[in-house]
């Protein structure tokens, strides 16, 4: 079995306003320092949150990439050139910027608030020149599975629960009760995962929140769930049909 493990400890800070806002990055950027690169069509993720006050993001920049914000705790308001105006954003609640041929945004995470931001490269070679597009879904409005001591909100999937433009990209947020699993792993995809809450063993080894997991060539990863854990899957291509903004740039 081809897994690899990033432990929270090993992935790469960042912050905003003097440690307001502070962040564990699974897939920083290249100035960043973390040991992973950019991989598949994911190009950057960042874990936030804001624990003593309420702050803000200014205003900066996009092209290109599609950047999805994943709300898991409190609320967070957002503001773009596009929109116009400033919108609220809910913990359950999921963004899509596709960035395209340029837009600004800025983000205020309210105190206790906590944030996945990830950017999937779409294929920059057209998306660059693609009109810039919002749009933002509801918690209640994705589909919940439940099955075998496993609870399954599914986020984007082959039927598209979110728009993206991004290749083949699936996500999927698990909660575990106690107990073995053996979880299905697709032989031409990367199943990258990231652990919210809760304890995990594979091998007699223990995972804990935050730390990062990529699974690929093989047909199921098997563990134990210590506690109720919940989980954060991104479902991948191992090899996309077109060059991503990584390889263009040596950066994986």
């Amino acid at each position: 079995m081809a897994l690899k493990i990033f432990s929270k400890e090993s992935q790469a800070d960042g912050y905003f306003n003097d440690g307001q806002i502070l962040e564990k990055k699974p897939i920083g950027f290249p100035q960043d320092g973390g040991l992973l690169k950019p991989y598949s069509n994911l190009f950057y993720w960042a874990h936030a949150w804001a624990s003593k006050n309420d702050s803000i993001i200014g205003l900066h920049p996009h092209r290109g990439f599609e950047i999805c914000s994943f709300i898991l705790k409190g609320e967070i308001e957002h503001y773009d050139t596009l929109l116009d105006k400033w919108i609220t954003l809910e913990e359950g609640d999921v963004q899509v910027i596709k960035a395209g041929k340029g837009i600004s945004h800025s983000e205020k995470l309210k105190k206790g608030s906590e944030i996945f931001q990830i950017w999937f490269d779409p294929n920059l070679q057209e998306s660059l020149y693609e009109e810039a597009h919002y749009s933002d879904f509801k918690s209640d409005n994705f589909i919940i599975k439940k099955e075998y001591g496993v609870e399954t909100k599914i986020i984007s999937d082959i039927n598209n629960q979110i728009d993206l433009k991004s290749e083949s990209v699936q996500i999927y947020q698990h909660l575990f009760s106690r107990g073995t699993y053996n979880h299905e792993i697709y032989q031409d995809r990367f199943h990258s995962i990231f652990i919210q809450s809760g304890i995990m063993k594979i091998k007699d080894v223990t995972y804990n929140p935050g730390d990062f997991l990529i699974v690929d060539n093989e047909s199921s990863l098997s563990f134990e769930i210590i506690s109720e854990t919940k989980i954060f899957e991104i479902i991948s291509l191992i090899k996309l049909p077109y060059k991503s903004y990584a390889e263009m740039h040596n950066l994986n």
